[in-house]
């Protein structure tokens, strides 16, 4: 008899697919787009990521779960994945420095999960088929009805999700250092502030959607920050665009990560475009064209800047994925800006592009001599 709970539970693909398993987490029926990480540590990172809210996260390492959780380790201030899917659970954990099990810790987060399917299996299958969405449910165990539950879930393109995820007013985080700096939040996460802040920059972070130009005007800060989220870009444009077009009127340096250099882009009158699968792992090889260098690179994202309808008279490609060639940096012609599509403040690791925050801040110092 097995000392664990062996509830029964399925995920149902909207191709019809349908895999068997137990219950992990809350007992309950949910669903997104069903994507897969290949990190083989950080999970918790991962799973409070705001970028991923409205997903369905099937990690590709088999064993999750045994180190525990720790609230420290947090990107933000609950769980942002939908439901998690995983090959082989632990209920225990061997970390003396956890706070919890990783099942109390999605309880308590009220996460459905499923444990004992063919991970390696669901990943190819994604791979050869492409993104879609999927339903987990350890409480309706019919086939055909959660198959077309799965069918009816809304898709990711044109869903605007970064109000689901921004904090609901302002907020200063400050720092010992002399910089200034307005960032905008549409899933920022906690190792990004940290970042900012340990390089002497006391930010003043703004919610995703607002009218807060009058209030930045008067806090008068040095750069502009655009952070990473979730949903589609196109979506999130249709407010955000505004706050961008005035930091670039400023003239001040500006940075955007994930879906803040989308953003950027966009408002350039580059598009985006959601790709057949996305990135998502610890591991991506990533050039830098103006070094040479390559850089081993987190990412998490489904959408990217679309290469075929670059305007070279307004932007530079810094940066390439080597695994298929998709832009993942650009430098702007028409102002001082930079961004890149993966995450420089990745934690627990790799740490190769941590210098672009320190780039970041060479520009603000530059602009900040050049005022005097």
């Amino acid at each position: 008899m097995s000392l664990y709970p062996r509830d029964k539970a399925i995920i149902a693909l909207s191709d019809g697919t349908v895999e068997h398993g137990y219950a992990i987490g809350k007992k309950g029926t949910t669903g997104g787009e069903l994507c897969f990480n290949t990190s083989m540590t950080g999970y918790q990172e991962i799973f409070t990521d705001p970028s991923y809210y409205g997903q369905l996260m099937m990690m590709t390492y088999p064993h999750i779960g045994n180190y525990g959780t720790m609230s420290r380790d947090d990107e933000a201030r609950k769980v942002m994945i939908a439901g998690l899917i995983v090959r082989s659970f632990s209920w225990e954990f061997s970390n003396p420095q956890a706070d919890g099990s990783l099942q109390e810790y999605l309880k308590r987060n009220e996460l459905v999960g499923i444990t004992g399917v063919d991970t390696r299996k669901l990943v190819r299958h994604i791979r050869a088929k492409g993104v879609m969405n999927a339903v987990i449910s350890s409480e309706e165990l019919d086939e055909e009805k959660l198959v077309k539950k799965a069918r009816e879930w809304p898709q990711m393109k044109g869903l605007e999700l970064a109000t689901k995820v921004t904090r609901q007013e302002p907020q200063t985080i400050h720092s010992d250092g002399p910089y200034k700096v307005a960032a905008f939040d549409y899933g920022i996460k906690q190792n990004i502030i940290n970042n900012l802040n340990k390089r002497g920059c006391t930010l003043r972070i703004f919610p995703a959607k607002g009218d807060y130009i009058d209030e930045i005007e008067e806090w008068n800060p040095d750069g502009f920050f655009f952070s990473n989220g979730p949903g589609d870009p196109d979506a999130t444009s249709q407010y955000a665009l505004e706050t961008v077009n005035y930091a670039k009127e400023t003239g001040k340096p500006m940075f955007g990560i994930c879906l803040g250099h989308q953003l950027m882009a966009l408002s350039e009158g580059i598009p985006t475009m959601k790709m057949y699968v996305g990135h998502r792992g610890a591991n991506q090889p990533v050039k830098n064209q103006e070094t040479g260098n390559v850089e081993i690179t987190t990412q998490n994202h489904g959408f990217a800047v679309d290469e075929d309808a670059l305007d070279e008279s307004k932007v530079e490609i810094t940066h390439v994925n080597l695994n298929d060639d998709t832009i993942e940096g650009l430098r702007f012609k028409n102002f001082p800006g930079f961004s890149v599509q993966y995450h420089p403040e990745a934690s627990p690791g790799p740490h190769d592009s941590s210098y672009l925050f320190d780039q970041f801040l060479d520009m603000i110092r530059e602009h900040k001599e050049e005022l005097v």
